[in-house]
């Protein structure tokens, strides 16, 4: 089943527990995030409210003591999008509340992750972010009857091999 607009955002207000990503590719190519990842390469300063509607869920998230939490695989040298985040985005992120993990494979090409973004909510629920090469998303789709000892052990995999993102040195 493919995810889009109010039923998509739907699972971002209400999960119960704990909402985990694993982001795997090196660059993502998002209409909304066109303009700022420009604006980025061009040396612009962040905007002082950057991501601010974003921030918000988080912490909303964090003060009712559901957890957010997502793995970022990297491979140096880091690509212009990849800086983009490090720069601009994970920093709010987690200084509003998220946990943020870097899993660094430059050097360890058999990592035993997949080569597959997803979402996991509440450790039950699984939607795959689908993506082109150039890394435009393709659709959101949620799993019927994923196997879900396969997503807890690539999580686990993803969190006991990373490190925090304020360690993370480039």
């Amino acid at each position: 089943m493919l995810l889009d607009g109010h039923e998509w955002q739907a699972y971002f207000s209400d999960f119960k527990r704990s909402a985990f990503r694993l982001e795997v590719h090196q660059t993502y190519t998002m209409p909304a995030e066109a303009s700022t990842v420009r604006d980025f390469l061009a040396g612009a300063p962040r905007p002082a409210d950057f991501n601010a509607s974003w921030h918000r869920t988080i912490r909303d998230h964090a003060a009712a003591g559901r957890t957010m939490t997502r793995a970022k695989v990297v491979r140096r040298p880091l690509t212009p999008y990849s800086r983009y985040l490090f720069e601009w985005c994970i920093p709010g992120n987690v200084a509003a509340g998220e946990d943020y993990q870097v899993v660094d494979v430059t050097e360890r090409p058999d990592h035993d992750l997949p080569e597959q973004d997803f979402w996991l909510f509440d450790e039950s629920v699984v939607v795959h972010l689908n993506y082109r090469p150039d890394g435009t998303q393709i659709n959101r789709e949620l799993l019927q009857d994923p196997d879900l000892a396969t997503y807890l052990g690539w999580r686990d995999l993803a969190l006991e091999s990373g490190v925090p993102f304020s360690a993370y040195r480039t």
